[in-house]
């Protein structure tokens, strides 16, 4: 059977769903007006959609699985669960008010709140014990301040720069931290293909945090040097051609392979060479 999958048609999460996927072995589609692709070779029909709208296909069941945010799945209340976080499209969903304004959680009740995010800001509040009203807005609520429609926004933030530039400053927690995920229905058995798809896409998340890091050291310095590099289940260690000393293989966090390449160094390791990788399965 044919697997149906849901992938941003536009927006920050559209190009980089296309990438994963196409890492994974998945053909894309090359025009960006086309709304289906058909990948034969991997019997996969792609449908590009309003990342707002795929939980509710996916929760349908129209669509076997699709990749949205953390935080359009949540505010949908569709019939749909998180498979798999993919790593990126990171965000938080947050309060903001005019600058100067000193507001916090322990004030805003009875207040307007602007927010294209109604259900997730609606259920934070109850859980709060907040009672504020929601005016329900169609895209960026900064404009609501300017008018004077609403106090303050709920709204997902990036970087914070869009908030900054309309003289807007964060408080409070987060409400909630959001990135791309892989999202299927609830209450139907998970396809063998859906199986593959979840696989593959996974080994893609973890290739891209990892790194292979190659080096000798003296057998003298080989617990030390194991130590800094233990692997995913134990480091390889390969004799070399001097009885004195052995090769190392192992993955490492691809954040952290500077600073270890300087601890290996300082123990004596040498010949430290690095190498990408593009996909896995562990």
């Amino acid at each position: 059977m044919t697997l149906r999958i849901a992938v941003p048609n536009k927006g920050s999460l559209s190009e980089s769903s296309a990438q994963m996927l196409r890492e994974a072995g998945y053909r894309q589609r090359n025009d960006p007006r086309d709304l289906v692709f058909i990948d034969n070779e991997n019997d996969v029909e792609f449908y590009y959609l309003r990342p707002r709208d795929i939980a509710i296909y996916v929760g349908s069941g129209e669509l076997e699985a699709g990749i949205t945010g953390r935080d359009l799945l949540l505010d949908s209340a569709a019939p749909a669960n998180e498979s798999l976080a993919l790593d990126f499209g990171r965000s938080t969903f947050r309060f903001a008010a005019p600058i100067g304004e000193n507001y916090s959680l322990s004030n805003i009740s009875g207040k307007r709140i602007a927010t294209a995010y109604p259900g997730l800001l609606e259920n934070y509040l109850a859980e709060q014990g907040i009672v504020a009203t929601i005016v329900r807005l169609d895209g960026a609520g900064e404009s609501a301040l300017r008018l004077g429609v609403a106090d303050l926004i709920a709204d997902v933030v990036s970087t914070g720069g869009t908030l900054r530039q309309a003289g807007l400053a964060v408080f409070g927690d987060p409400i909630l931290s959001s990135e791309s995920i892989l999202i299927e229905g609830t209450g139907t058995s998970r396809s063998d293909a859906l199986e593959t798809l979840i696989r593959r896409l996974n080994g893609v998340v973890i290739a891209r945090q990892y790194v292979l890091v190659d080096y000798d050291v003296k057998s003298a310095d080989l617990e030390r040097a194991c130590a800094l590099t233990p692997g995913i289940e134990s480091p390889t260690i390969s004799p070399l051609q001097k009885s004195e000393w052995s090769a190392i293989r192992a993955m490492v966090k691809k954040r952290d392979i500077n600073s270890i390449m300087d601890e290996l160094w300082a123990i004596g390791a040498r010949g430290i060479l690095v190498t990408d990788i593009h996909a896995c399965r562990l």
